[in-house]
């Protein structure tokens, strides 16, 4: 069942319906949430419980939610950060060789047993590994999720300029590696 954020809205901003219009915000969100983070940490355990750390800051900080911005822009901001944390964090906690720092993560794309790629899909992702981590997400949320870039603009707090230079060096980076990978 599709809830519109105009529905969903005022039920979490009443404390008798709070937990209700969270369920529902779990419902309607949770697939679309979770294939973003999976495409930046690749690993499916990893990516449930950055979904869950998601849930959990969003229904912490629900009463700090006042509909200024979209839920679904709120809900994506708080999803970036963690994974930026994680990816942060994971990357202090591993020595990798200094000129190969995305080495860990194409063994884990390749060692992952719930992504069945072809070879294609494989050489695309490890392309996208080769990108600053924010323009990777800029990429993602414009190619996968089909965002707009004012939306995006509200989730990462720059100019819709600055996103589009970001996605066209992006797309010239992935383009570039997928050349010299032939």
């Amino acid at each position: 069942m599709d809830i519109t954020e105009k529905e969903i809205v005022p039920l979490i901003q009443n404390p008798d319906t709070q937990r209700k219009g969270f369920e529902m915000i779990v419902e309607q969100y949770s697939e679309q949430l979770y294939w973003q983070i999976r495409r930046m940490v690749l690993d499916h355990e990893d990516a449930n419980d950055l979904l869950q750390n998601t849930f959990i800051k969003a229904w912490t900080n629900l009463d700090y939610f006042r509909g200024e911005a979209k839920l679904s822009t709120w809900l994506y901001r708080i999803a970036l950060n963690e994974c930026l944390n994680f990816l942060n964090k994971q990357r202090s906690s591993t020595m990798v060789a200094i000129d190969d720092p995305e080495a860990v993560m194409v063994e884990k794309l390749e060692g992952d047993s719930y992504f069945s790629g072809d070879e294609a899909q494989i050489l695309l992702q490890k392309a996208l590994l080769t990108l600053p981590e924010k323009q990777r997400m800029v990429f993602n949320l414009k190619y996968f999720q089909e965002m707009k870039y004012e939306e995006m603009s509200e989730i990462f707090g720059t100019s819709v300029g600055a996103l589009k230079a970001s996605y066209h060096h992006a797309v010239k980076k992935i383009e570039a590696y997928l050349q010299n990978s032939h």
